[in-house]
């Protein structure tokens, strides 16, 4: 739960940015684009900032919730990045949501801290893991908007609203192919140096199995994709199914251990 000895900076910064996260998710319609933008923004560099602190500012922690803190916080820079080329990307309130949840929940949740006498390759290990979280679930993001585009499509909407839905679809493909490659990489680190980077060897935990469950469903989707032209709604839950393992993984084991077991993993 919440560390007593938490300081007033990382509880100042934390509320600051999950604030900062909210005003565009709960006022979206009130938000014009400038201003929106801007809270954003804002939001983001206190996020940037709670993260720094979190990991330089005293003994690092881990756990499930500083997990989708920083996954959030990816998520919200792929968003700032893409927004440079494609202006009418529109999910800022969904993203501020996003960011505003994680924000709140990591300063709840710290998770455990990091041993001083774990691998040197630790970090490099976690920032595998944490990057392929961040490009799935970008991914994610991008799926829900082309399914809210396809919906407006049959519906009739104004079809020059918003990014092209063949345009939204290759984006959603490009980040599920990098977070499979990231995922990849991060499984073969766990198998080959697991004994190195956790002190144990690698065996078939609940963590283990749902990535392995998770890359196997992305493997499927990609190779799909390529053979088959896989798209639309049924890329969309294998996509959806694969983030949701994926999830289950880490945040998911160590949300059990952390909170409903109450003890480190």
């Amino acid at each position: 739960m919440i560390l007593p000895s938490a300081s007033p900076v990382s509880w100042l910064l934390a509320l600051s940015a999950a604030m900062a996260y909210a005003a565009p998710a709960v006022a979206a319609a009130r938000f014009g684009g400038k201003t929106g933008r801007t809270a954003l923004w804002v939001a983001w560099g206190l996020h940037a900032a709670v993260l720094a602190y979190s990991l330089l500012g005293g003994a690092p922690h881990f756990g499930f919730a500083p997990a989708l803190s920083m996954t959030a916080w990816l998520v919200l820079t792929v968003y700032a990045v893409e927004r440079q080329m494609f202006p009418e990307l529109q999910a800022r309130w969904l993203l501020g949501a996003l960011g505003s949840v994680a924000v709140v929940l990591a300063l709840l949740f710290p998770g455990q801290p990091l041993h001083v006498n774990a691998s040197a390759w630790l970090p490099l290990h976690l920032a595998l893991g944490i990057a392929s979280y961040g490009l799935f679930a970008a991914a994610v993001v991008h799926a829900w908007l082309m399914t809210r585009a396809e919906r407006k499509i049959r519906q009739a909407a104004d079809p020059h609203s918003g990014i092209p839905l063949l345009t939204l679809e290759r984006l959603t493909f490009r980040f599920v192919m990098a977070g499979f490659v990231l995922l990849t990489a991060t499984l073969v680190a766990g198998w080959l140096f697991g004994e190195t980077l956790y002190g144990r060897a690698w065996n078939w935990e609940h963590k283990t199995v749902f990535s392995v469950l998770s890359w196997i469903t992305f493997a499927v989707l990609l190779i799909g994709r390529a053979r088959f032209g896989w798209r639309g709604r049924s890329a969309v839950r294998v996509l959806y199914a694969g983030a949701g393992l994926l999830l289950l993984a880490y945040v998911g084991s160590r949300f059990v251990l952390e909170v409903v077991l109450g003890r480190a993993a």
